[in-house]
């Protein structure tokens, strides 16, 4: 073979190879995030998890629902543990408990440095929990999870629902949302005098997920009140929900402990959260002789 013949044939398999390895180089960091995002859906995908999120109402912090859920684990054989978080108005989340290996139905509160009450505050509420969402979410790879609010709780869990779910619809599902106490139109006894924030709540129904399941229950203490929310503002809700998702039940409890700041104590609101909020019910309802009013709606 003539010495040039040799030269340019060498030069071609450089240049070949050069090719190679800058094909292998440019190619490996996709190869190793398309690895790494299968990874992260199939766990998501495969995961056993499903907790409860607990929204507290105004003026309470995050250990709001320590009571029910010590109540909770001792009337059933499966503990829920517990993770509580706070988010700071500068953005933080602090975190305090935790979540038990092998415990597939955790429960989660989300509590706010900024509790105060006021449709306002709600708004900024609602933007601090979407970012404890998200933090949540991604660090436990859950496909689905339960929803609970008291008193203004439910306000920032419908707000969400309608603003923020949409972001996460594809991945993760909301099964079951109880709502207890919440003033869908404030401290209003009318369905006649709607607030801004009822008007909006209304506005963006359409957004809400049709395959949801929702249970809202009041407490009256003296017929139409729980001592603070009144009975009339609570099935405002359905003007929300009725006839938007595949159920909305409203319950309605009275006898002891039906006042306002106790609903998160009262038995039979736990018995309620274990047969209809929970994947794994093992109570029967009315042990405690409360009383009891129900009506499901479908669309």
């Amino acid at each position: 073979m003539p010495k040039n013949n040799w030269m340019i044939s060498h030069h071609s398999r450089r240049i070949l190879l050069a090719l190679v390895l800058m094909i292998v180089v440019l190619a490996l960091p996709t190869y190793l995030w398309m690895k790494n995002t299968n990874a992260d859906l199939a766990a998501q995908h495969n995961s056993r998890m499903s907790p409860v999120i607990m929204i507290p109402g105004s003026s309470a912090t995050n250990n709001r629902f320590n009571q029910l859920v010590d109540l909770l684990n001792k009337q059933t054989d499966h503990k829920h543990s517990l993770l509580k978080l706070e988010v700071e108005n500068n953005g933080q989340i602090k975190s305090s408990g935790w979540i038990s290996r092998g415990d597939n139905e955790p429960i989660i509160v989300v509590g706010f440095e900024n509790n105060h009450d006021g449709y306002q505050n709600i708004k900024k509420q609602t933007r601090m929990f979407n970012r404890a969402f998200a933090e949540i979410s991604s660090r436990y790879n859950f496909n689905n999870f339960k929803a609970f609010g008291h008193s203004n709780g439910g306000l920032i869990w419908t707000r969400w629902l309608e603003l923020y779910y949409h972001d996460y619809a594809d991945e993760i599902q909301i099964k079951r949302l109880m709502t207890l106490g919440t003033p869908y139109n404030f401290a209003e006894k009318s369905i006649n005098h709607p607030t801004q924030m009822f008007n909006d709540l209304v506005r963006g129904r359409r957004h809400i997920p049709r395959s949801l399941s929702v249970y809202s229950v009041a407490g009256t203490e003296d017929y139409d009140s729980d001592g603070l929310v009144p009975e009339q503002s609570v099935e405002a809700g359905k003007y929300i929900y009725q006839k938007r998702v595949a159920h909305y039940t409203l319950m309605t409890v009275t006898g002891n402990s039906a006042q306002h700041s106790d609903l998160p104590q009262n038995k039979q609101i736990v018995n309620l959260i274990e047969h209809y909020l929970l994947d794994t019910p093992t109570s029967q309802l009315g042990k405690d002789g409360n009383g009891l009013n129900e009506v499901d709606s479908q669309p």
